[in-house]
């Protein structure tokens, strides 16, 4: 009966590649749920209390200054707009300087979007959109060819422990093909040697951090997974304190553990999709035999 229906509607049976790629948007989708719950439960109680506590401290101000509630968040209001041209309560850097307009283009064509600095002027939003789009698409391309340079290194390297030890393959007799081949290596020692690679750089990356911003380690180590993996939550943002205009060994180690960081980075998720990739398809080939069999 399956062979029956199969060969009469060969249409409704999808390809693999359709097959991976709905199974794949349904197992994303599972995941976002699970981790929708999780982070609810953990934050949503904190978000609550916060609401009460200002509430509680706009009240407590209100009525030792013999102010309004309304115009307390009239006054608020006002800040928040005032934020986008780098007003803080407390003094910072210049954002649209040259470094700080540099720093910011580097947030941009990375793709980190921290959302601390975002132009004003009706131009500058517009120039934003095909600058971004030239430059995002530029350093895509700069991230691939990384990680190319990364596995041709690696390459080399294996080629040359295994002539170290002696180890000469297929005596050779194997063609050239069979040769590159084996010197290859796989994408979980690329994705192991890569892992280790971007926990170094977070490392001394989050020493520097925490030295430099009065951060703890901790959200230092915070501050480094999300600017390299380029989700910029804007929380935390380095190299934004007023001194820091005077300090540009600071703001060019900086600007180098951002580009190796979320370079690095990047080839770890290549790597790892192609991981989800291969497993995929195993669950699909598993899905098929179980179909057959039955």
């Amino acid at each position: 009966m399956k062979e029956d229906f199969s060969c009469c509607c060969p249409s409704l049976i999808p390809s693999r590649e359709t097959a991976r790629f709905y199974l794949l948007f349904m197992l994303i989708a599972l995941y976002m749920l699970a981790g929708a719950a999780v982070f609810s439960s953990l934050e949503r109680q904190a978000e609550l209390k916060a609401h009460q506590l200002w509430e509680m401290r706009l009240r407590d101000f209100s009525h030792e200054h013999n102010i309004s509630c309304e115009k307390v968040r009239s006054l608020l209001r006002h800040y928040e707009e005032a934020r986008n041209a780098g007003i803080r309560t407390k003094p910072g850097r210049a954002l649209w300087d040259i470094p700080g307009a540099f720093y910011f283009v580097g947030t941009v064509v990375s793709t980190i979007g921290f959302g601390m600095t975002a132009p004003s002027t009706v131009t500058g939003k517009v120039l934003l959109v095909f600058y971004g789009l030239l430059g995002c698409s530029a350093t895509i391309l700069f991230f691939n060819l990384f990680l190319e340079r990364v596995i041709t290194l690696l390459s080399l390297l294996i080629f040359w422990c295994r002539r170290r030890t002696g180890h000469s393959g297929a005596e050779g007799r194997a063609s050239e093909d069979n040769k590159n081949e084996e010197r290859k290596p796989s994408v979980y020692q690329v994705t192991l040697i890569l892992f280790v690679v971007v926990l170094l750089v977070a490392c001394v990356a989050a020493s520097l951090y925490s030295a430099m911003e009065g951060w703890t380690y901790m959200e230092s180590l915070y501050f480094c997974f999300v600017a390299f993996s380029t989700v910029g939550f804007g929380d935390f943002v380095s190299g934004q304190r007023e001194h820091h205009e005077h300090t540009w060994g600071y703001q060019v180690a900086n600007c180098l553990m951002m580009l190796f960081g979320v370079c690095c980075t990047y080839s770890l998720f290549n790597t790892i999709s192609v991981i989800i990739k291969q497993w995929l398809n195993w669950l699909l080939r598993t899905m098929a035999w179980m179909y057959s069999y039955d």
